[in-house]
């Protein structure tokens, strides 16, 4: 039997629950590659974590493929890059419904594509989404529309690649505490990005023959474990402080 390592590509690698879910599979002893498009945190990030890393635009085929060829082979890939950005539709331009539907819908594609060639029974793909998906926001279409299609994606590539022993799985979460809050005008209450990345490291232990298409993840609202109430910096300013009644 191969006792090798299992090697994981982990996109958006350089923070939030990219970064989280790459310590908690270092820490288990997988070989992983973490990827974004910012050389310099992803280096920081990389040499914190032990792990190998190439900066690369995961919406870019020539980039990705080369963390592909980099990674060697793929037994687990994470895609966790992804933007929150865009308006209400009167407001928004095109550029930004395009860049929105980039970064968040056509990138799970291009990963997808890269990294399937390379991957045998037993592999596994994780693609993170977002309860918009499910619920959109008024004055978030863009975002809300590119995680419907995300997910819609991942459900018809699980049919696809079944048959070779590939697995394929959604995490939709509620609000998560990480940056890419900092813009939101509103108080929440959120996940830890570890939260996140115990679930990601769960689901790489199922047996190759359990399906479970999407797991659905949010912050409890009542009880001992409710979280402090995340604050982000938008809403300070505008001194939405409190949850609304």
């Amino acid at each position: 039997m191969d006792e090798s390592p299992r090697v994981a590509i982990v996109t958006g690698g350089s923070s939030g629950i990219g970064l989280a879910t790459a310590r908690q599979l270092v820490g288990k002893g997988y070989d992983v590659v973490v990827t974004a498009r910012r050389e310099e945190p992803l280096r920081a990030a990389a040499q914190e974590l032990g792990a190998r890393y190439l900066a690369a635009d995961s919406a870019d085929p020539e980039a990705f493929a080369l963390v592909v060829a980099k990674a060697g082979r793929v037994d687990l890939l994470v895609h966790a890059a992804g933007m929150n950005d865009g308006t209400f539709v009167r407001k928004e331009t095109v550029d930004t419904f395009d860049a929105v539907i980039r970064a968040n819908l056509r990138s799970a594609f291009v990963v997808s594509s890269a990294a399937i060639p390379v991957m045998s029974a037993g592999g596994r793909i994780v693609f993170l989404s977002s309860s918009s998906a499910h619920e959109p926001h008024p004055g978030k279409s863009a975002y809300s529309a590119s995680k419907a299609g995300l997910n819609a994606f991942a459900f018809a590539l699980a049919k696809e690649v079944e048959r070779d022993g590939i697995s394929v799985h959604v995490v939709t979460t509620g609000p998560v505490d990480t940056p890419m809050l900092d813009g939101v005008r509103f108080p929440m209450l959120a996940l830890h990005a570890d939260d996140v990345a115990q679930a990601i490291v769960f689901l790489d232990q199922l047996p190759g023959n359990v399906r479970l298409p999407e797991v659905q993840l949010s912050s409890v609202e009542d009880g001992p474990f409710k979280p402090d109430l995340l604050v982000p910096g938008a809403a300070k300013e505008l001194g939405r402080t409190e949850l609304p009644t």
